[in-house]
This record gives structure tokens, C-alpha cells and sequence, in this order.
């Protein structure tokens, strides 16, 4: 998509900016190769289709075989720098 001259001022215009000639011509290229890129990914989500573009989802996994419970906590509160029995000791924040 060719971008005009008008155009690059009147987005400058919006943007209440002073753009000179020289960064007009350059704004007008970068411009186009902005939209250029962005019909590539248009293209891409065509392709993969309403389904699959930008499609979010939980990945979660089976508790299955679970360890079993405490077999880490000594080891997990041998690690913090303070500990009141199987409690990590931390300031008061409040």
C-alpha cells in the first residue's frame, strides 16, 4: 500500500507534531513498510484460521502420580534464613 505525503501530515496533524519535508519522505516510507508487515500477519491469520489465531488456553497437567506430602519441606525451609518449626519466619510488612 503506497502512502501519500497528505497522509503522513494529516497523522502528523493529529499527533500535534512538525514534521519537516525531509521527515515526511522518510515517514512515508517507514509507514508503508508498517503496513506491509502488518497484511503479512493478516495473511498468516487467514491462513491458520478464526480458530487458531490468537487463541488462549490453559495448559494444565494431570496430578496423577502426586508426590507425597512433606516429601520437600524440610528441604524448602532449610533454605529461607529464618524458621519458626515447618514455618518459614518473614517480616512484618503491616
Amino acid at each position: 500500500m503506497e502512502i501519500e505525503l497528505k497522509d503522513v501530515e494529516h497523522l502528523a496533524g493529529l499527533a500535534r507534531i512538525v514534521v519537516s519535508d525531509t521527515e515526511k519522505e522518510l515517514l512515508r516510507h517507514d509507514l508503508g513498510e508498517i503496513l506491509a508487515y502488518v497484511s503479512q500477519i493478516k495473511e498468516v491469520t487467514a491462513e491458520l484460521g478464526p480458530a487458531k489465531a490468537g487463541e488462549l488456553h490453559n495448559v494444565m497437567r494431570d496430578d496423577a502420580e502426586p508426590h507425597e506430602a512433606g516429601l520437600f519441606t524440610e528441604e524448602l525451609i532449610a533454605a529461607a534464613p529464618s524458621r519458626d518449626g515447618n514455618r518459614v519466619l518473614v517480616k512484618k510488612i503491616l
